[in-house]
């Protein structure tokens, strides 16, 4: 294996290098299985290697790869108005990544702010969160541990807590320039915090009296991993504007920036743009995971296999001190410890088994939509033992 002595140091990559998979299964380089319980961080929905995926890109990467957005594009039609269709969204733009999709989001926003007369237009981003790793995402947001080094931030942004509508309401009345919220309805990054069921809905109603927008950053809760198509479709709303990625190419980079016409309407020719957004190739496979979801009813899987997975990791771990909660919805869960537990992602590894630990305290799961039950049992097993060995040691 190389060195990589010319890689920037951006990574601290563990030492196992995956050659081929398929389904939930991977390979290394040394024929080791493991089963992948984390889908390359929400990524791999349909798991890897599909049939249908692969063969959708074979057959586009055959016929054309790009052309450019001067002309149009039929594969990106289709795939917005595949995209509307599942989310009640009006319109689409496509970027290659999550972050750019934000970008999008972001520029909206300040231009519906500036429609209004508002000289800065501020979004209220939360606590916690994570939007990206450009200036603009990286500044909206809530982790210094990201933003540290990159200073000074791009300005327009104000801070509230998750899941506090208080806090929210107390910016309203103290804040003019506000012309949206920017939220992830579930926060990935930061452990898999799950809000208040009537949060959403609280949100909406909020930016509703005073006129913002509500922007939803379904990046990793997006396409089918909570048991719906998109995490908002839970609380009976609508946002106004949405952003996709991670899962929607199901590895090939893409993104989408969603909108309903009164935010996406203020975008006109040469308001933005992206030399490789929505090329015939990722649109292409993006168009196969939407039809494999269907086809294959796996937003009921997701739910299913995640409503059983975190019925049994809670049977196992409750009443476990140092266990502080076992929380999930649909197949993204989160096993939070009083206490660090990063070491449990090698020792998991070793057993053949991928996950993350967030925040330093938070085992995450997020598994394939394509999991069976005996695959939640091999996580159950190996996941518990791991916590309650990794606190019988601690407490020794």
């Amino acid at each position: 294996m190389s060195d990589n002595q010319h890689l920037m140091t951006t990574y601290a990559p563990m030492d196992v290098c995956f050659e081929h998979g398929e389904g939930a299964i991977l390979y290394d380089s040394k024929g080791k299985q493991y089963l992948d319980a984390l889908a390359g961080i929400a990524v791999c929905g349909l798991g890897h290697a599909h049939p249908k995926v692969t063969a959708a890109i074979c057959q586009q990467a055959g016929k054309l790869l790009h052309t450019s957005n001067l002309y149009t594009v039929a594969n990106q039609q289709q795939l917005a108005d595949a995209l509307c269709r599942v989310s009640g969204m009006d319109r689409a733009f496509f970027s290659n990544s999550g972050a750019e999709a934000n970008e999008a989001a972001i520029k909206i926003a300040r231009k519906y702010g500036h429609s209004l007369g508002i000289k800065l237009p501020t979004i209220i981003v939360l606590e916690n969160s994570f939007h990206g790793r450009t200036m603009a995402t990286l500044s909206a947001t809530g982790n210094r541990k990201v933003q540290a080094g990159f200073e000074p931030l791009v300005q327009g942004f104000v801070r509230a807590p998750y899941n506090d509508i208080e806090a929210i309401s107390n910016i309203a009345r103290n804040n003019n320039d506000i012309v949206a919220i920017m939220v992830e309805p579930i926060q990935g990054e930061s452990g898999i915090r799950i809000p208040a069921a009537d949060y959403l809905n609280q949100l909406r109603a909020l930016c509703d009296e005073h006129h913002w927008l509500l922007i939803l950053d379904e990046i990793q809760t997006g396409m089918a991993r909570t048991g719906a198509w998109f995490a908002f479709q839970h609380n009976g709303i609508k946002p106004d504007v949405m952003t996709l990625a991670k899962s929607l190419g199901n590895g090939v980079p893409i993104g989408a920036c969603l909108a309903l016409e009164k935010a996406a309407s203020l975008m006109k020719p040469g308001s933005h743009g992206s030399t490789f957004g929505g090329n015939p190739l990722a649109c292409a496979a993006a168009l196969a995971v939407i039809e494999t979801i269907e086809q294959d009813e796996l937003l009921r899987n997701a739910q299913t296999q995640g409503d059983y997975l975190l019925a049994r990791l809670r049977a196992q771990l409750d009443g476990i001190e140092g266990v502080t909660e076992v929380r999930g919805k649909g197949l993204m869960i989160g096993i939070e410890l009083d206490r660090p537990c990063s070491e449990l992602v090698a020792q998991a590894l070793q057993q053949g088994l991928l996950f993350s630990v967030q925040s330093n305290t938070t085992i995450r799961l997020l598994p394939p939509l394509i999991f069976n039950q005996q695959q939640c049992d091999t996580v159950v097993e190996i996941v518990s033992t791991l916590v309650i060995n990794h606190l019988q040691q601690q407490a020794a």
